[in-house]
């Protein structure tokens, strides 16, 4: 059994057992099919149902008409109400295309890439990355609001591929807002990376040049100095200190 079966065995096993008392198949004859041939079979259109499942970590109320917990042989899912399912055609137009493009490509090292929804969505509705989830939350409730989305979303998806928590991520947004004329913004940024990366010369480094912006001397003096203790080939680091001791 393949690893998105697998899932959506999982997904359907979730329903309570009175609602999967009453039978439910897979039709033959799928009604209301838009981009998928007309002679999908009840298994073709099963494995890409999984592939949703899998690719965004939904269910099937996500795109169809129906209540979660009920059964499915309640669900209408010919009905063109729910809005997903129409982003979902788009989807699946497109990764269509991306596959043929694909295909014309030699491949480097072993089989050729398969893209699916997972390649972008990675379990997650929307394809964001952590950068744009960290503006966004910004934008709705300032920098502590994208402080605490990033403690959630890390809480939630750090290990699993899904996002990017390296230290470039929080150091690209704390530049971000040190661009925009927002130096203590930046610097709560520029000190959450060096929470999570203290032995990283560079994220010390920028933290520096946020203090420094912010106007506290003293705190960036310790910051680059850290930073020079880390990495003692930061000429950078050695310059600003030069700088800030002469001002």
């Amino acid at each position: 059994m393949t690893r998105a079966l697998i899932v959506l065995v999982l997904a359907l096993a979730a329903i309570p057992a009175g609602a999967r008392a009453q039978e439910w198949s897979w039709p033959e004859r799928p009604e209301n099919l838009q981009v998928l041939p007309e002679d999908t079979t009840p298994d073709q259109l099963r494995m890409v149902m999984a592939e949703f499942i899998r690719g965004l970590g939904v269910r099937c109320t996500f795109c169809h008409v129906g209540e979660e917990g009920q059964p499915l042989s309640t669900y209408d899912f010919p009905s063109d109400s729910n809005p997903h399912k129409v982003s979902a055609r788009t989807m699946l137009r497109m990764v269509s295309v991306i596959r043929d493009s694909v295909a014309t490509l030699e491949a480097e090292h072993g089989e050729p890439l398969r893209v699916t929804c997972y390649t972008c969505h990675r379990g997650r509705p929307r394809p964001t990355t952590l950068e744009q989830e960290l503006r966004e939350a910004y934008h709705e409730g300032g920098v502590d609001a994208a402080v605490g989305r990033y403690h959630e979303l890390r809480g939630q998806f750090y290990g699993r591929g899904t996002l990017d928590f390296g230290e470039r991520t929080l150091n690209a947004f704390g530049y971000e807002l040190l661009g925009a004329e927002k130096p203590d913004h930046a610097v709560a940024i520029f000190r959450l990376n060096a929470e999570r990366f203290p032995e990283s010369g560079n994220v010390w480094d920028s933290l520096g040049e946020g203090l420094w912006a912010a106007g506290q001397r003293e705190p960036a003096i310790e910051a680059y100095e850290r930073s020079l203790e880390l990495d003692p080939e930061n000429e950078n680091a050695r310059e600003k200190l030069r700088e800030i001791r002469g001002s």
